[in-house]
C-alpha cells in the first residue's frame, strides 16, 4: 500500500486516464479488499443497497468497451461535451482541453483494463420522489467513491464514468444486471504508472462557499 496521509490521498485521488497500466493483471484478492473498504462507507438507514459488478473477462470487457465507445460518440456530439466547455480562464480551459484528450483516450481503451467495475444499488428509481433518488445515489456514490480511494492506497488507478449508462446503453443488459437495481457508476481499475499524482486545478474555496444561506 502506498503510504499515503489522510490528506494526500484525498487531493490525489484523480480521474486516471493516461496512466492506466493495461499490461499488469490486477488480482481478486486486492479487488475484494477493496469492495471491503468500500462497504464501510455511508448508507442511507443503515441497508446497504450497493453492489459491485467486476469484469475481468476479456471478450465481456471487449464488449463494454464497445458499447462505451457507442455512448461516448453520441456525448462527443452532444453540447456538454467536456472539450467544448469554457471554463472561462485561460488556464482553466487548457486543462480542459487536456482532460478532453485523455478522456478520448480512455474511450478508445477502456476495454484493455485489466477491470471494469460497476457500482449498482438494489432498488429502482423509475417514478420515485427527488428525494428518494438522492437518498438512493447517497447509499451508492459514496461507496463506489471509497472504492476509488482504497484502490488508490492499493497503488491503483480509476476514473468515475456514467457515459455507458446513459439512454439506450447495453452495458446493464451484457452483464444480466436486472430492471429493479439501479447502476450509479463504472470505472476501469488498473495498477497506475507511477504513482505520484498532483491535486487538480480548482476554484478557490472562497468561490464556492456561501456563509449562512445563499
Amino acid at each position: 500500500m502506498l503510504d499515503l496521509t489522510a490528506e494526500e490521498l484525498l487531493v490525489t485521488t484523480r480521474a486516471v486516464r493516461l496512466r492506466l497500466d493495461y499490461e499488469r493483471p490486477v488480482g481478486r484478492d486486492v479487488l475484494r479488499r477493496c469492495v471491503e473498504i468500500a462497504l464501510q462507507a455511508p448508507s442511507g438507514s443503515n441497508r446497504v443497497p450497493i453492489q459491485f459488478v467486476i469484469v475481468t473477462d476479456p471478450d465481456l470487457r471487449a464488449a463494454l468497451g464497445e458499447d462505451y465507445r457507442e455512448r461516448y460518440a453520441a456525448y462527443q456530439a452532444s453540447p456538454g461535451y467536456i472539450g467544448s466547455i469554457d471554463k472561462g480562464d485561460t488556464a482553466a480551459n487548457a486543462q480542459q482541453q487536456r482532460t478532453a484528450r485523455s478522456a478520448d483516450h480512455l474511450a478508445a481503451t477502456i476495454h484493455r483494463a485489466p477491470a471494469i467495475v460497476v457500482a449498482c444499488g438494489l432498488g429502482g428509481l423509475e417514478g420515485q420522489a427527488p428525494h428518494r433518488i438522492v437518498a438512493s445515489a447517497g447509499s451508492i456514490h459514496p461507496g463506489m467513491w471509497s472504492f476509488m480511494l482504497a484502490a488508490r492506497l492499493h497503488g491503483l488507478g480509476t476514473c468515475w464514468t456514467a457515459v455507458s449508462l446513459a439512454p439506450g446503453a447495453r452495458t446493464p443488459s451484457l452483464l444480466h444486471i436486472p430492471d429493479d437495481v439501479t447502476v450509479g457508476a463504472l470505472t476501469p481499475v488498473a495498477y497506475t504508472q507511477g504513482t505520484s499524482f498532483k491535486p487538480a486545478l480548482r476554484p478557490d474555496p472562497d468561490s464556492v462557499i456561501h456563509w449562512e444561506g445563499w
